[in-house]
This record gives C-alpha cells, structure tokens and sequence, in this order.
C-alpha cells in the first residue's frame, strides 16, 4: 500500500481540524521521518503567531513536546479539542487526575461521551487505578458487540489485571467490529507473541503492515521472530522497509547490522539460536509489561529494568522491599512463566558455572598434583632435599609445610624461597598449619 505524499490534513486552515482528523494528522507526520521533520518546522513557523495558541498547542503535542503543549493549550479559547489534547499530554505527564478533569470538561462542548469514557479508562489503566477504570467500564456496557474501541480498551484492561484470554479474545472482537483497528491489531499480536505463539504473532503483524505499511513497532517485533527461526533476509527486509521511512532509526540501524553479521558469521546453529533468543528475552524492558503503578515503582527503586535484572534476584528479596508485597510477586511471576523462567534463576546459573569452573580448576590442579617434582626444575640442593623426604610428586611437596622443609639437612631459606616461588607459578603453595 503506497502512502500519500501529502497530508489531507491542514491544522492551521481556518476551520480547526477534528479530533478524528487531529489523529490522522497525528499518523501521517509520524509515518517517516521526512513528514515528521516537515510538520515541526510548520509549527515553529506558527508558534509566534497571534492567535495560534490552540493549533499550534496541538501541533506540540503531535511532536510529543508535552510540557510546551500544555502550556501553549491553556492559553486557548476553550473548546472540545483543547481539552481533550490537553488531556493526553497531561495523560504522557503522569498527571492523571488533571487528564480527567480535562477529559470531562470536554463534555461540555459536544464531544461524544463514548470517546470521553474509554478515554478516562486509558487514564485510570495508565495510573493503575483499575477500580476506577472497572467502573467507568461498566458505564458503556451497551457498547459491547457494538463497539471496536470499547472491546479495545477493555482488553487493554484486561490485560493490564493479568487477564490474558479474555484479553486476547475482546482484541479479536475489536477486530471483527473494524478490522483496520490498529492498535488492537498490534496488541493482539504483541500478546501471541509475549505468550510463544510466534506463527499467530506473525500473521497478525503481516496484516498489521498491509494495512499501516510503516507500523515501526511491528516491524521490529516481526524482524525479531524472523531473526529467531533464522530467515534474516526476511528480517532485513521489515528493517529496511523502516529504515526507507525512517533512515535515522537508531534500533533499526543497529538490528540491520547484526543480521548482516548474522548472514556472515559461522557458528553452531543450535547453540547460538538459543542465544540469541535467550539474549533479546533477557534485555527486553520491564515497561514492555503491563504492571500495576506499585510494581513498576518498586521495581524503579530497586534498579530493576530488565527481565534480565529480575532473573538475578530471589523472591525473598523482593518481599523484603518495602511496599512489594503478594500482589506484586504475583504479577512479576506471570510475566516470567511466559518465559519460561523463575525469580533467582540466574544466581542458580552463576552457582552452577562456579561449581563448573571449580571443577575444572580442581581437575586441572590434578593433573599438576601428579607431575614429579623434577617439572619444578629446582636446583641440585633443593631435589635432593626433596629425595630425602621421599616427595616424588607436586603434590607431595603441597602436602608438606615450610618448617617440615626446614628440617632437613642442608634445606635452607633458600631452597624454600626457590619452592615457593616455583609452586607460586603454578598456583600453589605449601600446606599452611594456620
């Protein structure tokens, strides 16, 4: 599907887009980084000018520049879009309760009371007030089977609570009342994906980029499980179709290059696939993870970003956090056993590997245990000191102390200061009483 060149869009024409049109406005600017660039210098262009506040408050918050959004919106005359931009940037602020203030004084300017309520519960989702947001929920029961976006947010919610199925199954719903759902599109397939079923995530991401050609976050989730099952040209080309949109994409650049050195490099197959998978599995963020507010705080606190991180602490050392109780331990679990993994199992692997090394450095010290003394190539004196003791091997000689040494015949300080720093080479020493 080949994108427009141009937006149909215009936010400083002289009528006021709608909020519909606002989000499609929204999507264009950001499909490549080109339209992206294009549309701040617009904005700039009209930051100054008098009368622009309310388009221009807009604009910021399309580019993402909450702070200045809010700002410049509070100067406009009120009106429905107002209130509801302001609402969102407030929303990315983590300033929920003015959201919803602003989200209600939307009201009163006509705006549609569904659109007002689902977004009050993506506010009470985001602060984790989930009472809230059952609540507000049940308002717009009459929507069910009506609805794409109400079956999207309740699956969001679901989600949210640790309700997976019935997650996944108010995703397929959204997307049997309007299959160009976007979101519900790609959460869906995120969800498949997060759960091992990497066929169903990938069929659902293809219908993704039918629809929304440059959907980032699809592609890179698609390169991803192409990568795994070792079809990098498939995943080289979800990259580049970013990277032809997007050339300066930092993630994406970076993923181009290590599937060419995927393509180049030898390796065991077997062994680095499992790598790899295990890798990307442990470096994927906490936030990627619907938690509730107090986990992803305590987690916060405690420096714990990654899956990675969790796997190198043991869940009494969670529980011993304060504020991290039951509740939190449940959801961080769940999102392990998706994983297949379990709280400490990295220290149980450190573990492991120190015993492996200590192993293999007791095996190889054998080995050095069971050379003659004659390997130590000491002097005349120093050998036949060791002959009289009857000390034919290394470790022999480890098993004896300085003063036993001491006590033969013609053994003096030197020969012991020449035993010590050839038994030092090695690693070893003489038996020390201590």
């Amino acid at each position: 599907m080949e994108q427009m060149t141009e937006s149909q869009v215009d936010l400083f024409a002289e009528t006021l887009p709608s909020i519909e049109q606002i989000k499609e406005l929204s999507d264009f600017a950001h499909s490549s980084e080109a339209r992206l660039l294009a549309f701040a210098e617009k904005v700039e262009e009209n930051t100054s000018k008098p009368f622009q506040s309310l388009q221009t408050g807009i604009g910021l918050y399309i580019l993402g520049r909450n702070e200045e959004s809010i700002e410049k919106l509070q100067k406009a005359n009120d009106c429905s879009e107002k209130f509801i931009c302001t609402a969102c940037a407030l929303r990315r602020t983590g300033d929920f309760e003015s959201a919803i203030e602003n989200f209600q004084k939307a009201l009163d300017y006509g705006t549609d009371a569904l659109m007002i309520s689902l977004e009050k519960v993506a506010t009470y989702r985001c602060s984790g007030n989930f009472e809230a947001a059952e609540k507000e929920m049940e308002k717009n029961s009459n929507f069910e089977n009506v609805s794409a976006e109400y079956h999207y947010q309740l699956a969001r919610l679901q989600g949210a609570q640790g309700f997976y199925e019935k997650s996944v199954e108010n995703y397929k719903t959204a997307l049997e009342l309007s299959p160009e759902h976007h979101r519900a599109l790609f959460h869906l397939a995120y969800r498949c994906d997060l759960a091992g079923d990497e066929e169903a995530a990938i069929d659902y991401y293809k219908q993704i980029t039918s629809i929304s050609p440059v959907y980032v976050n699809a592609l890179i989730n698609m390169a991803v499980l192409y990568e795994d099952a070792d079809e990098f040209d498939k995943a080289g080309r979800c990259i580049d179709k970013i990277l032809q949109y997007h050339p300066n994409h930092q993630r994406a650049f970076l993923f181009r290059k290590d599937i060419d050195g995927s393509k180049t490099m030898y390796y065991d197959e077997e062994k680095e696939k499992k790598k790899t998978h295990r890798s990307q599995i442990l470096e994927t963020p906490i936030t990627d993870f619907e938690l509730s507010v107090r986990s992803r705080n305590c987690l916060k606190k405690m420096n714990i970003s990654t899956i990675g991180d969790l796997l190198r602490i043991s869940e009494a050392e969670l529980l011993s956090y304060k504020n991290f109780g039951e509740t939190s331990l449940k959801e961080i679990k769940n999102i392990l056993n998706i994983k297949g993994l379990n709280l400490g199992v990295a220290l149980e692997e450190q573990e492991s590997e120190a015993e492996q090394v200590q192993e293999e450095v007791e095996a190889e010290n054998e080995g050095i245990l069971n050379k003659g003394v004659e390997d130590l190539q000491l002097s005349v004196r120093a050998r036949k000191c060791l002959l009289k003791l009857n000390l034919r091997s290394i470790g022999d000689l480890t098993r004896k102390t300085e003063a036993e040494l001491l006590g033969v015949k013609n053994f003096g300080v030197t020969s012991l200061n020449e035993i010590r720093k050839s038994l030092g080479n090695l690693g070893l020493s003489l038996r020390n009483l201590d």
